[in-house]
């Protein structure tokens, strides 16, 4: 008894050369590109640089660091107010991303905490004034 789904000699061979053409066409893709010296060290400069910057992130409260990135899209809804014409739909965005850090948060963000509830309000309020300038009246 044989297996006839065993591969002949020829089918095999045929495979063979398909896998080869395949493996020939794939040869050096996702290889490491060969890098001059300059590159390399350019390269290992950033790491370092990105090893410090860590470093000193890491000395900082976590506080400060959501307190800035809270203030960053605070500035950003208001960058998006003020484009003439204002875009509403991304400022909204970038004052419901502060909305969720600051409710979110609460006092959790320590001191800066009232600080930043006011902030959210002046933004809100500034987008409501923005928006009803914009909407067309009905008289």
């Amino acid at each position: 008894m044989t297996d006839e789904s065993a591969p002949t000699p020829d089918s095999n061979s045929a495979q063979t050369a398909e896998f080869a053409d395949i493996n020939e066409g794939l040869a050096g893709f996702g290889a490491e590109p060969e890098l001059d010296q300059e590159s390399i060290d350019a390269m290992q400069e950033a790491q370092r640089a990105m090893e410090d910057a860590r470093s000193r992130l890491a000395d900082v409260p976590a506080e400060v660091v959501v307190t800035n990135h809270v203030m960053g899209l605070y500035e950003l809804a208001a960058i998006h107010l003020s484009a003439t014409p204002p875009d509403l739909e991304q400022s909204v965005l970038a004052i419901d991303a502060v909305a969720c850090l600051v409710d979110g948060l609460g006092d959790r963000l320590g001191e800066e905490a009232p600080t930043m509830r006011d902030a959210l309000n002046n933004i809100r309020l500034a987008f409501v004034q923005i928006k009803g300038a914009e909407q067309p009246s009905d008289s």
